[in-house]
């Protein structure tokens, strides 16, 4: 019992802290968020809706200049200003920008914030364990090499749910008549949007994957739903 209890005090400071974040974000959400009213998105939105067989979908703009776009926890969804005036600048469409509000509904409808809370307490208790066994082994470095290791593994969870949101925006999207090519020609924008950030970072470390492997991923998607000729 107490060789397990470690673990389970760093799993509930995991959990503890998560909950904290998700408190915190819902709290700048309330105050810098508002309801979006654009005419042109409000009718994708319908189509999405119907496509769903819900009632509507909800956008909130929230006033930061980053171009983004986020699911709370709280299943809100939300664009920035920073992405909404690119739309309103010509740089973005309403289809791809649509596309974006597909991906962050598909990230409520799959329970990724509910997985997230889950491997972020599970990440906390084996960055315990690897620090402990290899500082042991590497006595100086061994509490970064498991820092490195969890983050890898953290990495790598945050791809396998893009790729999932991915999958379920295409699958949207084409229900609702808008199609894939957006979403797609979308990702070929994003580096120029975001001005490349995440450009030097090993793959390995990314929490998004790389803009080509998606583009792949969503063209395989389209090959197995016989969507291309």
């Amino acid at each position: 019992m107490f060789k397990i209890l470690p673990l389970l005090l760093v799993t509930l400071y995991g959990y503890l802290t998560f909950r904290f974040s998700a408190w915190s974000t819902k709290r700048m959400l309330n105050e810098k968020s508002t309801p979006l009213a654009d005419p042109t998105l409000g009718e994708m939105n319908k189509d999405m809706a119907r496509a769903l067989d819900v009632p509507r979908i909800k956008v909130h703009l929230f006033e930061v200049e980053q171009v983004n776009g986020l699911a709370a926890p709280d299943g809100r969804i939300f664009i920035t200003r920073g992405f909404y005036n690119k739309y309103k600048e010509g740089a973005v469409t309403a289809e791809e920008l649509a596309s974006v509000i597909a991906h962050e509904l598909g990230h409520v409808a799959l329970g990724h914030s509910r997985r997230r809370m889950i491997d972020f307490s599970g990440q906390n208790a084996i960055r315990v364990v690897l620090a402990s066994i290899l500082g042991r082994i590497i006595p100086f470095a061994g509490a970064m090499l498991a820092n490195m290791l969890t983050t890898m593994l953290a990495a790598k969870l945050s791809r396998r749910d893009e790729y999932e949101a991915d999958a379920y925006a295409s699958a949207l999207l084409t229900k609702a008549g808008i199609g894939t090519a957006p979403q797609k020609s979308l990702f070929q924008k994003l580096d120029k949007l975001s001005k490349g950030a995440g450009a030097g970072t090993p793959a390995w470390l990314l929490s998004h994957p790389k803009t080509h492997e998606r583009i792949a991923a969503i063209e395989e998607n389209e090959a197995k739903w016989g969507l291309t000729q």
